[in-house]
């Protein structure tokens, strides 16, 4: 009910307006020219309730009154065109229109025109059947499952006051009740036939405008008889009014006469987005992309110039020399092209949590609705993977801030090795006590190694009493965790040597009571032994068969079981808990320990196939939507990257991208990052162009998948590029029934819900085929599909998704009977006849599957996102030895080469890829190729300086002027990339000299080895790069940085600096004591020749160790080398003034 009331005055004209609350009387006086006569339901709003309620006084003071009215007061001073109001005014009963619409809207929202009621007196229009009932909302009401009220009583509501209502009906105040599927379709049905009928009444004063139903226009609503000279801006500034209360303008005052309160949330029920695209700044991008046609243009005008001016002279010299500047040319293009559209990316972890974790009518406890994760943790060795790093690892993902029963880890142990399994059972127990110290007190990071050992004052932010007396509790527990660790080699080999002993007797023993002779040896095979007394079915220390390396059988344990869908709450500390988790979640995630079966005969395709056993493991036990791999050096630095990573997986369009990639940050690097270990350039440049493409490729950890992505299915919606550099699009949309296009490699989602589609059956029928014969795995695949959508009110038209609150249900328990399922999909015959490794799960074939994994989903049509948190999200160690570093650097550029000469190579990429997004993957390709042509670079300054020619017939002014400009616009982008990157100039440098470094080590040897396997068959292997641990305290934590240990990638490189050094002294010697110096090519040969030296300057470093010395092989090698290419030199160009036959050798 409404009521007004007016009285008069000379120099205002207040409205009282009273509005049934039932609930107490307050009065509120507000300053605003536009009389409003509907209270917000907006709790945040200023014209709601106070906290105490009441009517604000004057002074401050709050009335309290007993009536179920609220009354509030609004000002309406007199203007030119509102006279005030008489006596006899106020008694007639008139409708104005002050403002008559309210509009509200906002970002991926609906424009909408609110009538509001305005009239002094008289009774409120009654609104027709369609037009929803709450007052001052004109929206149609919702039909189809809501169809006549969600409540018995009838009461009509929109969607907007539907959701903003509380689950109760405005009308009885009854809680909803929702209507039954079959039921909603009877009321569409009856519906039908009155739906002309029902349509909503025109908005007042706005008749003669056509209104979409998208869009409100504005009229003004001036009186008539204003005055043509009325400026309203004027008589804000003259009345000291204002624009009144609202998102577009808030007093800095703010409102009532209690004093400045903030403005309210005004976008709190909106669909704010989950994450933004920011683009890099135009003021440096702009002259970024000028320089790079610029830099072109200087290369194409340079190289013409090069070409129509050789070196008569020396025409072989110009000959190489122009022929490996084409290729540096074009080499420089295909790195630059991707690079054209950089931008980063932003998320709000507050909309997701508000979207998915808040209580609603369909999740009213406000269980979490994410979807569900499965982290895949990969590990081989424990002898080069120390099981201590291993198991921060672990424990950093089991106290990730993300929904307990939504997080399933899973540990890959390719080793089959007990010190891993028992090294994991002991994680699991330390977890109890880690975990809930970890959510209490907001621990970051959540690696107990790096949290314990970093340098900082761990007591900013805590404002616990009882965090310190806890901190020293759970380090001291971590201490013997760490003891217990480090013990388990040892205790392993005792136990088993024990049990092997008694074995033996009582081998002898039977031997003995059989009448054998004694003296003949007894053959007892040296097990390896589980602390309960059982046979280690995995790697025994001493091989034996079904017990080695190669052949053992699978294994599978759940160290932790799935944890409960309730809270569970500890108790206080006391002799057996050590921290008092009263108000602490204890529950903890599942953890499982994998390790594939391995027999003789069969390839197990090494990480690529361990990863693979893992996707159809936890398809069976937690069939997670989402994948997130790691590897076992690789923690989460940051709780919250799982929150950050599902924010694009959730967001409109999220159900385009295939995978969320997070730049690789590195620990335990040297300050001068000698060898480019921290590779800024790669992740923070060229990873942010790509991502403004289709992507940035899959860099093998760090990453969060979308299972079925991983499945080899197409995504819902793809776009073919055709033409001129693909500038002609086709959309296609791929999960429709009827699809227009198929590709060879296309394969369809079986949809729930498309039963009477028949390419959905035909794709059931071939799921056998592709993933082979488990009837669980197959079974998952539509509810992992399913469980990955993205939210309906999200979708567009056609799409399919899925409701809300649909995830807020509880996991299944596991049981042994799917345990054993489990164990039968990683026997080492599974994968026989199938497609996977071919087009389901990691790609298999090269060294590098996760370059090709990430272009299969790329050339599919699937998009993938960069994701760079504020705070680093992981964290891993990277070699700082030279030569481990450089055969890492070998390991990914032999798989580079197998990809060029492969099927993946990008020249047969499908139209859904991107033209720019082909080149970078072209690029991956080709860059080992550069190699050969920079080696060749290296050796023209010192051939230049012993022949005493140079690549040009002679230092024209024209020539420096190229050589000037092409220097100078590299510079100048060198800067900018470091300007919207965010990198270093020392990164940027490091970097450069690391590519003259692996170009004339790794790279040559890795084209030799990738054509060796591809014309020869040779197959290709590599050995486990040692990841260092943690450093005891006292010792020197970059001591493997000194450590040289010799290579067969080392002699390039010290042959380039032993010539080059030779090179520029005799050059230097000649070019004085000649008659004749020729100054000019001296300076390019010496230029030329430093600048190689300078590059190499980190790889001479390291040859030096921590004391300067060197292993004499390399001195022989080395001297060796640029003693056959002197005598190769002097035999081809003969020193001038000797007419005899040097060569002959004459007795005397």
């Amino acid at each position: 009910m409404v009521k007004t009331a007016s009285s008069t005055s000379p120099s205002s004209s207040p409205v009282t307006i009273t509005v049934s609350s039932g609930g107490r009387r307050r009065s509120m006086g507000l300053t605003s020219p536009v009389a409003r006569a509907s209270v917000s339901n907006n709790p945040n709003s200023p014209l709601r309730a106070s906290a105490a309620g009441g009517r604000r006084l004057s002074g401050g003071g709050v009335e309290e009154t007993s009536s179920d009215y609220v009354t509030y007061t609004v000002q309406i001073p007199p203007t030119p065109d509102r006279k005030p109001m008489t006596a006899s005014e106020d008694g007639k009963s008139s409708r104005s229109f002050i403002s008559g619409t309210i509009f509200t809207g906002g970002f991926n929202s609906v424009t909408r025109g609110h009538v509001m009621e305005c009239s002094m007196e008289g009774e409120v229009q009654a609104k027709t059947a369609s037009v929803c009932g709450m007052r001052g909302c004109d929206e149609e009401a919702m039909k189809g499952r809501l169809l006549g009220g969600p409540c018995e009583c009838g009461f009509r509501v929109c969607r907007d006051c539907y959701l903003e209502c509380s689950g109760k009906c405005p009308g009885c105040k009854e809680p909803y009740k929702y209507v039954s599927d079959d039921e909603e379709e009877e009321e569409e049905e009856e519906e039908e036939g009155s739906e002309g009928e029902d349509q909503p009444l025109p908005l007042p004063s706005m008749a003669e405008f056509k209104l979409d139903k998208r869009l409100s226009l504005v009229k003004s609503f001036k009186a008539q008889n204003h005055p043509p000279d009325f400026d309203h801006t004027r008589w804000l500034f003259e009345t000291k009014g204002t624009y009144g209360y609202g998102n577009a303008v808030w007093p800095k005052d703010g409102y009532g006469a209690n004093g400045f309160e903030p403005p309210p949330e005004f976008g709190e029920k909106a669909r704010r987005p989950l994450t933004r695209k920011v683009g890099v700044s135009a003021a440096i991008i702009s002259p970024y992309r000028l320089l790079i046609l610029l830099r072109l243009a200087s290369l194409g005008l340079f190289l013409t110039w090069r070409i129509r001016h050789p070196n008569h002279e020396a025409i072989w010299l110009w000959a190489m020399s122009i022929t490996c500047e084409l290729w540096f040319a074009f080499s420089w293009l295909l790195d630059q092209l991707p690079k054209l559209c950089p931008v980063n990316r932003v998320t709000d972890l507050s909309v997701l949590k508000e979207r998915f974790e808040s209580p609603n009518l369909r999740n009213p406890k406000g269980r979490s609705d994410l979807p569900g994760i499965d982290v895949f943790v990969s590990t081989a060795d424990p002898e080069k993977e120390p099981p201590l790093v291993t198991a921060n690892t672990i424990l950093s993902i089991l106290a990730v801030d993300y929904p307990v029963e939504k997080v399933a880890c899973y540990l890959s142990d390719d080793g089959g090795a007990l010190l891993t399994f028992e090294a994991l059972a002991e994680t699991a127990s330390f977890a109890r006590i880690w975990v809930p110290f970890c959510r209490k007190h907001q621990i970051e990071p959540r690696n107990p190694e790096a949290y314990f050992g970093q340098k900082r004052d761990f007591l900013k932010n805590k404002v616990r009493l009882d965090f310190v007396r806890e901190r020293r509790r759970v380090k001291r527990e971590y201490d013997e965790f760490k003891v217990r660790i480090n013990s388990l080699p040892e205790s392993i080999r005792r136990r088993s040597d024990a049990y092997n002993a008694h074995e033996e007797l009582r081998a002898k023993k039977k031997q003995m009571e059989a009448g054998s002779n004694v003296s003949e040896p007894i053959k007892v095979p040296k097990a390896t032994w589980m602390s309960d007394g059982s046979h280690w079915p995995g790697t025994w220390a001493s091989a034996e068969q079904d017990h080695s390396r190669g052949d053992h059988a699978g294994i599978i344990q759940a160290m932790l079981a799935p944890p409960n869908a309730e809270p569970e709450f500890g108790v206080e500390a006391d002799g057996e808990n050590l921290i008092d988790t009263t108000d602490v979640d204890i529950r903890l995630p599942m953890l499982v320990y994998v390790s594939r079966e391995k027999r003789p005969g069969y390839d197990h395709n090494k990480k690529a196939g361990a990863m693979n056993a893992l996707v159809r493991t936890s398809a069976i036990m937690s069939n997670g939507p989402f994948i997130l791999n790691l590897d076992c050096d690789h923690y989460i630095y940051n709780s919250l990257a799982l929150r950050e990573g599902m924010c694009f997986m959730l967001d409109r369009g999220g159900d385009r991208i295939c995978y969320v990639q997070f730049p690789q940050r590195f620990e335990g690097i040297d300050p001068s990052d000698r060898y480019a270990n921290h590779n800024t350039v790669f992740f923070d440049v060229s990873m942010r162009a790509l991502d403004g493409l289709q992507g940035p490729m899959y860099v093998g950890t760090g990453c969060i998948f979308r299972r079925t992505a991983l499945y080899g299915f197409s995504p819902p919606r793809a776009t073919e590029h055709h033409g001129w550099f693909g500038r002609k699009k086709i959309k296609l949309f791929l999960r429709k029934p009827k699809v227009s296009k198929k590709e060879e490699d296309e394969v369809s989602v079986p949809i729930n819900g498309d039963h009477n589609d028949d390419d959905a059956d035909i794709e059931s029928l071939l799921l056998p085929k592709r993933f082979g014969n488990s009837s669980s795995l197959a079974a998952s695949i539509p509810v992992a599909e399913y469980q990955g959508r993205l939210l309906q009110d999200l979708q567009g038209k056609g799409t399919h998704g899925r409701p809300a609150g649909s995830l807020a249900v509880p996991r299944e328990p596991l049981d042994a009977a799917t345990v054993a399922e489990a164990i039968s999909v990683i026997s080492c015959f599974y994968e026989d006849k199938t497609e996977w490794g071919k087009r389901v799960g990691w790609i298999y074939g090269s060294v590098t599957e996760d370059v090709v994994t990430g272009y299969r989903m790329h050339n599919r049509g699937w998009r993938s996102v960069y994701c760079v948190t504020k705070r680093d999200a992981f964290r891993g160690t990277a070699p700082i030895n030279l030569t481990d570093r450089l055969h890492q650097v070998l390991r990914w550029a032999t798989g580079s080469v197998e990809i060029f000469f492969s099927r993946n190579n990008a020249l047969l990429a499908s139209p859904r890829m991107k033209f720019l997004q082909r080149v970078a993957y072209f690029n991956v390709g080709m860059y080992p190729f550069t190699s050969m042509f920079l080696i060749v670079y290296c050796f023209l300054p010192a051939v230049s300086l012993f022949s005493g020619q140079f690549i040009v017939q002679t230092l024209s002014v024209t020539f420096l002027v190229f050589l000037l400009g092409i220097t100078v616009t590299l510079c100048l982008l060198a800067l900018l990339e470091i300007k919207w990157s965010g990198i270093t100039l020392h990164d940027w440098w490091r970097n450069e000299q690391f590519w003259l470094i692996g170009g004339t080590s790794a790279h040559p040897a890795a084209v030799l080895q990738g054509l060796l396997k591809v014309i020869a068959g040779v197959d290709i292997s590599f050995t486990l790069t040692s990841k260092s641990a943690t450093p005891e305290e006292g010792d020197d934590e970059f001591a493997d940085l000194y450590v040289v240990k010799w290579s067969f990638l080392m002699v390039p490189p010290i042959t380039i600096m032993m010539v080059n050094s030779i090179a520029i002294a005799v050059g230097v010697a000649r070019t004085v004591y000649s008659p004749f110096p020729q100054w000019s090519k001296l300076v390019g040969g010496v230029f030329f020749s430093f600048w190689v030296l300078c590059h190499l300057y980190p790889f001479a470093k390291g040859l030096m160790g921590r004391r300067g010395k060197v292993p004499t092989i390399i001195y022989v090698w080395s001297g060796l080398l640029s003693i056959i290419i002197s005598l190769l030199w002097v035999y081809i160009n003969p020193p001038s003034g000797r007419t005899q036959d040097y060569m002959n050798f004459q007795f005397p």
